[in-house]
């Protein structure tokens, strides 16, 4: 017969014994899909070599059990559900016979002519979870359906199953009248979405801020610069160092949702601009790469827009705050540019911190963050004080407070675009110099970058980006603390 005959189920593995045979990289890969679906499932590992990470994943589940010896029949006595990762092939021969025997269903890793049933990929949002089969032929394209489900379906999908949920608990009358006002209510799933107005003219006001930004920034930096005219036709070198600074950073901060001002304070410093000079050409180049990220997250339904509101005016009062005050401590640079390095210093330990936290499994984790007002606040004035910190700070709280990082990556970087706009204009208003061709390398680097970042983002390896800003940032940070020491004492 043609087409996928298989029938779909969902196993309650929490209430029967699996066996897992195999503990290399693909009974890892097996081991992990269990339990990320199941964590109270009952497992039992049974292989001769044993990958450390699994026993590290393991010892985080009391119902996982690993046995180190040679597989036997007698493993299977008490299994209601086996699963064979093993890549030999006489082993699997007789996993089968031994499980037809018993009349267990089994599992084999890439061996879809051994199984009677396969592992399919699953998209999950909160109690929703859909299972993809191709029938055995191609997982690769499973994994693909599951990443376009997975981006299509929002995250507000579980509040409305539990909202379902209420509404079905108080409907009254026989079952035809319920499944009658239920599919009412659901109607509007497959139906034409409406567009929010806020979202169809997001676009509009965010290219417009755009134009009218660099109008007033430039007609500015005119005014009260006479130098700045000669920076457009004789480029300092300074320029192509900063030019290529802000490209790198850009896209490292695309790759992992913070740390382009950390790492373009630090090197700023490092060249001799003064801190506030350094934070107004970081927020100067982010209005351009987080008005072109923002946009590109937009497109990509990254955005979301309740959050955006309750960080956006808070976010905006701290920035402005912020700029003020260092704005005005200017003449200070001397001293205030090893307390922005110590600052700088701190979030380097904190982008090293969180590159070993990557893939460790969050035990008990709390509950959502809920005062996102404050966090917007202070988030804006140490991200304008010290010139970055806004990713560092915000994004890496919603995080670990259990927002989605996928939606919480593109509200902060919308947010940061009209928080990097106000605090630049602060700066701009204040300050009566600035270094334009550090300024003009940071923004046009950039916003070159920002929509490759926006690509590339799942490409590459968050832990090993993260290791080398934070190593990067620690030991610029020290070389500015160590020579400001020495020329004191």
């Amino acid at each position: 017969m043609e087409g996928n005959q298989l029938f779909p189920v969902f196993i309650k593995l929490n209430t029967i014994h699996t066996v897992l045979i195999g503990a290399g990289p693909v009974g890892l890969e097996k081991l992990a899909a269990i339990l990320s679906n199941s964590p109270h499932a009952h497992v039992t590992v049974i292989a001769i070599d044993v990958l450390p990470e699994l026993r590290e994943l393991a010892s985080a589940y009391e119902r996982v059990e690993i046995i180190q010896k040679e597989f036997s029949p007698e493993d299977l006595d008490d299994a209601d559900l086996v699963v064979a990762a093993t890549n030999n092939v006489a082993l699997n021969q007789q996993i089968r016979v031994e499980s037809d025997h018993r009349n267990l269903l089994v599992n084999f890793a890439d061996k879809p002519d051994l199984c009677n049933f396969y592992l399919g990929s699953i998209v999950k949002k909160g109690d929703l979870k859909i299972a993809i089969s191709t029938n055995g032929k191609s997982p690769t394209i499973a994994k693909r359906l599951k990443e376009v489900l997975n981006d299509g379906l929002p995250e507000s999908l579980n509040d409305t199953l539990g909202n379902m949920e209420a509404l079905r608990n108080t409907l009254n009358g026989d079952f035809a009248e319920k499944v009658k006002k239920l599919n009412e209510v659901t109607s509007i799933l497959v139906t034409e979405k409406k567009v929010d107005k806020v979202k169809k003219n997001f676009k509009w006001l965010i290219w417009t801020s755009i134009v009218l930004s660099f109008i007033i920034v430039i007609a500015a930096f005119w005014h009260k610069e006479p130098e700045f005219q000669t920076y457009l036709t004789q480029l300092d070198p300074l320029f192509y160092w900063f030019l290529i600074g802000g490209f790198v950073f850009a896209m490292i901060d695309g790759a992992i949702g913070m740390s382009y001002g950390v790492t373009s304070t630090s090197f700023s410093l490092a060249m001799g601009v003064p801190p506030a000079s350094a934070s107004m050409g970081v927020h100067l180049s982010e209005i351009l790469s987080n008005g072109i990220a923002g946009w590109m997250h937009y497109r990509f339904g990254n955005v979301n827009w309740k959050l955006f509101r309750m960080l956006l005016v808070p976010g905006i009062v701290g920035a402005v705050v912020g700029a003020y005050l260092l704005s005005s401590l200017e003449h200070y640079n001397h001293y205030t540019k090893p307390i922005i390095s110590v600052y700088t210093l701190i979030l380097g330990g904190v982008i090293l911190s969180k590159a070993y936290k990557i893939n460790r499994k969050q035990k008990n984790p709390k509950g959502k963050i809920k005062k996102i007002g404050l966090l917007g606040l202070f988030g804006g004035f140490i991200d304008a004080v010290g010139g970055g910190g806004w990713g560092s700070i915000v994004l890496s709280s919603l995080i670990a407070g259990g927002r989605n990082a996928r939606f919480s990556l593109g509200t902060v970087k919308i947010t940061r675009f009209f928080i990097a706009l106000m605090s630049s204009l602060t700066f701009i208003t204040m300050l009566n110099g600035a270094h334009w061709e550090a300024v003009a390398g940071l923004v046009i680097g950039s916003a070159l970058a920002s929509p490759i970042a926006a690509r590339v983002s799942n490409k590459i390896s968050v832990k090993t980006i993260m290791v080398s800003v934070g190593v990067l940032v620690v030991l610029v940070s020290l070389r500015s603390i160590i020579s400001f020491i020495l020329k004191e004492f």
